[in-house]
C-alpha cells in the first residue's frame, strides 16, 4: 500500500465516509503487480490504486462494494484457481496467466455521524501513514482467516512488536513474531495452529499477512528543472524523497510539492550526516564540480545503492579525475552511474528525469534497460 491510498482511505474516514481496502497477498506466475499492492473503493463509489494492472480490477471493485455493505472481509482468488471465488466472478483471471489472492475489509469512518467519542488508539491504517511520513520503517499484520479474520496489529519495524505483550493478539506470537524480528519481507505467514483460550477456544488463524513498509529514499541534490521533473517520478516509483541545495532561491519546497523534505545545506554536509543504507538512491544533479566533487567523494563513502551523476562526457572524464585527485579508489569509481540515465535520447527536462527514473528502477529490479521487444526473459520477475 502506497502512500497515496492511505492518504486517500485517511481522507475518506476523516469526512465519516465508509471504504474497503483491497490488497494483494500472494501471487503465482507471472502475475502483474506484487503483495502488498492495495486499491480503495469509497460507499460514494470512489477508487484509488489498482491490484491487477485492469485486468481484475472491476471484479475487486464489487467485491469492495460487497463488503462495505455487509462489513465482513472477503478473500478472493484470482486465477487457474480461481473456482473459491463468487459466481459472479469465476470467469475473471489476469490475462497474463498468472495467478494473485487479494484480501479486502471494510474501514469504518472515522468520524461516524453524532457526539464526538472519546479518542481512541490510532487506526492501524493512520499509524501506517503517520510512520510513512516520517520515513519509519513499519510492518502491519493483518489475518487472513478464521474469527479473527480483518484484525492487524501495528509493529515496528526494527523487530520490535511495538505495542506491549499484555496487548499484543494471541495469533501475534510463534512465528508471526518471528517473521518480524527476522525482518521478512511482505508476505503470508503461518501461524502457529493453537488454541486462543482468551477467545472461546477458537483456533488461532491459520494465515496472517506481513506488509511492511520501509520506503527506500531518494535523494536528490541540485534544486533544478532535471529535479522538479524527477522528484514526483521517484515518489510515484515509492521512494521517500529529498531534495538538498544549498541556495535558498531555489530550495524552496514549493517547487518540490511531492518531497517529503528540502533541505537547504551544503550538499556534502547534509548527506554526511544523514541516514544512507543499501537501499538508497543518490542523484547528483549539480551539475557543478564546486558541489558535485566533495559531494561525490562523501557519496562513495556510504552503502547507497545507486549513485549516478549529471554531466556530459567531457564532465564525467575531467570528473573522474578530480575523483582520483581526492583519492577515491577505483573500486569506489565503478559503483558511479556518470552520466546519469538511460539512453532515451532525452532532450527535455522531463524526458531526462524520464531516463534517470528508468535507470533507478532497472538498477534496483535487476532490469537490463533493452526493449522488451524480442527479449526472452520474464517480464515480471
Amino acid at each position: 500500500m502506497d502512500i497515496p491510498v492511505a492518504e486517500t482511505l485517511a481522507r475518506w474516514r476523516a469526512a465519516g465516509v465508509a471504504c474497503a481496502l483491497a490488497r494483494v497477498v500472494a501471487t503465482g506466475g507471472s502475475a502483474p503487480l506484487a503483495p502488498g499492492t492495495a486499491m480503495a473503493v469509497s460507499a460514494t463509489g470512489e477508487v484509488v490504486g489498482g491490484v491487477s494492472g485492469g485486468c481484475v480490477d472491476a471484479a475487486v471493485y464489487t467485491l469492495c462494494e460487497q463488503v462495505i455493505a455487509d462489513g465482513h472481509p472477503a478473500l478472493a482468488r484470482f486465477g487457474p484457481d480461481g473456482d473459491e471465488l463468487p459466481d459472479q466472478l469465476l470467469d475473471v483471471g489476469p490475462t497474463c496467466g498468472g495467478s494473485l489472492e487479494v484480501f479486502v475489509e471494510p474501514l469504518a469512518p472515522a468520524a461516524p455521524p453524532g457526539p464526538a467519542p472519546p479518542p481512541g488508539p490510532a487506526h492501524p491504517v493512520d499509524r501506517l501513514l503517520a510512520a510513512a511520513r516520517e520515513g519509519h520503517a513499519v510492518v502491519a499484520a493483518t489475518v487472513l482467516d478464521g474469527r479473527c479474520a480483518g484484525q492487524w496489529m501495528v509493529a515496528g519495524g526494527d523487530g520490535g512488536t511495538g505495542v506491549d505483550d499484555d496487548e499484543a493478539p494471541p495469533w501475534a506470537g510463534g512465528p508471526v513474531a518471528a517473521a518480524i524480528a527476522e525482518g521478512r519481507g511482505t508476505g503470508v505467514v503461518f501461524a502457529a495452529p493453537a488454541a486462543d483460550s482468551a477467545a472461546d477456544g477458537a483456533a488461532l488463524p491459520a494465515r496472517v499477512f506481513l506488509h511492511r513498509l520501509d520506503p527506500p529514499r531518494l535523494l536528490v541534490f541540485g534544486a533544478t528543472a532535471f529535479a522538479e521533473a524527477l522528484v514526483p517520478m521517484g515518489a510515484q516509483l515509492g521512494y521517500r524523497v529529498t531534495v538538498c541545495d544549498a541556495r535558498p532561491v531555489f530550495a524552496a519546497a514549493e517547487r518540490f510539492p511531492a518531497a517529503a523534505e528540502v533541505v537547504r545545506r551544503w550538499p556534502h554536509q547534509y548527506l554526511a550526516g544523514t541516514r544512507v543504507d543499501a537501499s538508497t538512491a543518490i542523484c547528483v544533479l549539480t551539475h557543478d564540480p564546486r558541489f558535485d566533487i566533495p559531494l561525490l567523494v562523501e557519496a562513495l563513502r556510504t552503502r547507497a545503492g545507486y549513485i549516478g551523476a549529471m554531466g556530459s562526457r567531457r564532465t564525467h572524464t575531467q570528473r573522474m579525475t578530480d575523483l582520483r585527485a581526492e583519492g577515491v579508489p577505483e573500486s569506489g569509481l565503478q559503483r558511479l552511474h556518470s552520466p546519469i540515465g538511460l539512453d532515451l535520447g532525452a532532450r527535455t527536462a522531463a524526458e531526462t528525469a524520464l531516463s534517470i527514473a528508468a535507470e533507478l528502477v532497472a538498477h534496483r529490479r535487476g532490469g537490463t534497460g533493452a526493449p522488451l521487444v524480442g527479449m526472452d526473459a520474464a517480464i515480471h520477475r
